[in-house]
């Protein structure tokens, strides 16, 4: 059995450097901490952070010191409140995301209805919303489309695929005057995207790896079904079944953004115990 592993599987930048801060800030301060939401989309990284005394938390409590603002963002109201409140505050939001939330406002300032591509539930799009003005629209995809008034200013959810944004475009122009677009997907969406579909094509199972909440785990999911290969998705090690490798010769690991790297070298070992494994010296194949 061979293993290949997407080179763009697990943390991506954003991902990193708000665990970092995370994890930093619990070891230099005696004080209470706590991050606003999860931190990221990954309950194993979650409750390593809890273990080191930094707890997540759904509002603002007295009974913390430091918060720190998740990767995802919050909205413009939260963040002028909590910049009023009596407690330090560290802003782990992705570099990503804050300039989709700039440039959600630069469009409402220069008179565009904002058109937003993305999952209105999820809080990234819900913080990017908040500063995209009144008249601003969600859409999950193009056949979401509503009537749109004549001058339109797109912004994406970071983790969208590039093809949701050209489908969305293609609707858009068909109907509105002006359009003026910032493409905000983030290259590590775009790359490990890409990767993933070209590994699926010469493996004969695809492991998923990511949290279950986690919305650019998922689209990778529907990628490798998309693709026809057999897919699973697991959070870790212990999510493996023995009977998934029977009779398989190759098997392709890809993970989302908000994986981190120890998961992956778990389940690669808890596969290698299932029976004779070639494996690249390098470590990573795409």
């Amino acid at each position: 059995m061979e293993i290949y592993i997407a080179k763009g599987a697990g943390f991506c930048f954003g991902v990193k450097r708000a665990v970092d801060m995370a994890f930093r800030t619990a070891e230099r301060s005696v004080k209470r901490v706590a991050t606003l939401g999860p931190i990221i989309h990954n309950p194993q990284v979650v409750e390593k952070l809890c273990q080191a005394g930094v707890k997540p938390l759904e509002g603002v409590s007295e009974d913390v010191d430091i918060l720190i603002v998740r990767t995802h963002g919050i909205t413009a109201e939260l963040y002028e409140s909590l910049r009023e409140a009596k407690l330090e505050l560290i802003d782990a939001t992705c570099p990503f995301v804050k300039k989709a939330q700039r440039y959600a406002k630069l469009l409402r300032d220069e008179g565009y209805q904002v058109l937003i591509l993305g999952d209105k539930d999820h809080p990234e799009v819900r913080g990017i919303l908040s500063y995209a003005g009144e008249n601003a629209v969600v859409v999950r995809d193009a056949e979401d489309v509503p009537s749109l008034n004549s001058r339109v200013g797109i912004v994406v959810q970071t983790t969208q695929p590039v093809e949701a944004l050209k489908r969305l475009l293609d609707r858009v122009i068909q109907t509105v005057k002006e359009v003026k677009v910032y493409n905000t997907i983030c290259n590590s969406t775009a790359l490990r995207l890409k990767e993933t579909e070209a590994m699926t094509k010469r493996v004969d199972i695809m492991l998923v790896v990511g949290g279950r909440n986690s919305a650019n785990t998922k689209q990778l999911v529907t990628l490798c079904n998309d693709c026809g290969v057999r897919t699973y998705h697991v959070e870790t090690a212990d999510d493996l079944v023995a009977e998934w490798f029977d009779g398989v010769k190759k098997v392709g690991i890809t993970a989302g953004a908000s994986t981190p790297d120890w998961i992956i070298s778990d389940i690669v070992k808890k596969i290698k115990a299932v029976g004779d494994v070639a494996f690249s010296s390098k470590g990573r194949e795409s």
